[in-house]
C-alpha cells in the first residue's frame, strides 16, 4: 500500500489527485484552488468535478463569477475515501487490535521506521518492534505461532510485509537507552499501537 498517498495509488490520475485534495480542505474552495492543491490543470479538475457533483459527493454552489465546492462528509463514498486517506491510521489500530488478541499478551507493540514516519514508499516493509513478557521464550511454540498469525493478518489488512523485531522485557529498556542508531530512530519515531508507551519501556531500566 502507498501509505503516502493512498487515495491518489488506488484512484490514478487526475480523478484522484482531485478527490485527494478535497478530502483535505475543510471548507468551500474554488476550481482554482482545487487544481492548486491538486497538482493539476484547471482543465483537468473542470472535467473531473462535475461526475464528483453528480454522484451527490461534491456540492458546488454558484457565486458568480465562480463556483465554490465542498465534499460532502455524510456521502457513503465519501466515508470511504476519508477511512482510504487516513489508511496508516487504520492499519496501526488494526494492529493493536490485532495484538491484544495474543496470549501472552505483549508488553508493547510499536511502529516505526518509514510508516511509522508516514513517509513510506509503496512496496516499504513495514517495520514492528514486539516486546514480548519476562519469562516468555522467543522461540517457544505459542509464542512463535503468535507472531506468525499477527504477521499474516496485519500484512494481509496493509498489503506490505511486515518485518518484526522481537525483543524481550527486560532488554528493551537498556536498548532504548543505548547508542544505536536503530533505537535512537525507534526512540524518536516509534508509534506505540499496543500496550506500554515508549517512556514507560524506558524506565524500567531504573524500576
Amino acid at each position: 500500500m502507498d501509505f503516502r498517498h493512498p487515495v491518489e495509488a488506488t484512484i490514478p490520475g487526475a480523478q484522484g489527485r482531485v478527490i485527494a485534495a478535497l478530502l483535505g480542505t475543510s471548507g468551500e474552495v474554488n476550481l482554482r484552488t482545487v487544481a492548486r492543491i491538486a497538482g493539476v490543470s484547471i482543465a483537468q479538475a473542470s472535467r473531473v468535478l462535475p461526475g464528483l457533483v453528480d454522484l451527490g459527493m461534491i456540492e458546488r454552489r454558484e457565486v458568480p463569477p465562480s463556483s465554490l465546492f465542498r465534499l460532502v462528509p455524510e456521502h457513503v463514498a465519501t466515508r470511504a475515501l476519508l477511512a482510504l486517506a487516513n489508511s496508516r491510521k487504520v492499519v496501526m489500530a488494526e494492529m493493536g487490535h490485532v495484538a491484544a488478541e495474543i496470549r501472552p499478551a505483549p508488553i508493547s507493540v510499536i511502529a516505526f521506521g518509514s510508516f511509522a514516519r508516514g513517509d513510506s514508499e509503496p512496496d516499504s516493509d513495514i517495520d514492528v518492534v514486539i516486546v514480548r513478557p519476562a519469562g516468555t521464550d522467543a522461540d517457544a511454540d505459542d509464542w512463535t505461532r503468535a507472531m506468525d498469525k499477527w504477521r499474516a493478518v496485519v500484512g494481509r489488512v496493509a498489503g506490505n510485509t511486515i518485518e518484526i523485531l522481537d525483543v524481550d522485557a527486560d532488554g528493551v529498556a537498556a536498548k532504548l537507552s543505548g547508542g544505536s542508531q536503530l533505537w535512537r530512530d525507534i526512540r524518536r519515531d516509534g508509534q506505540v499501537v499496543f500496550g506500554k508507551p515508549l517512556d514507560a519501556l524506558a524506565d524500567r531500566l531504573n524500576a
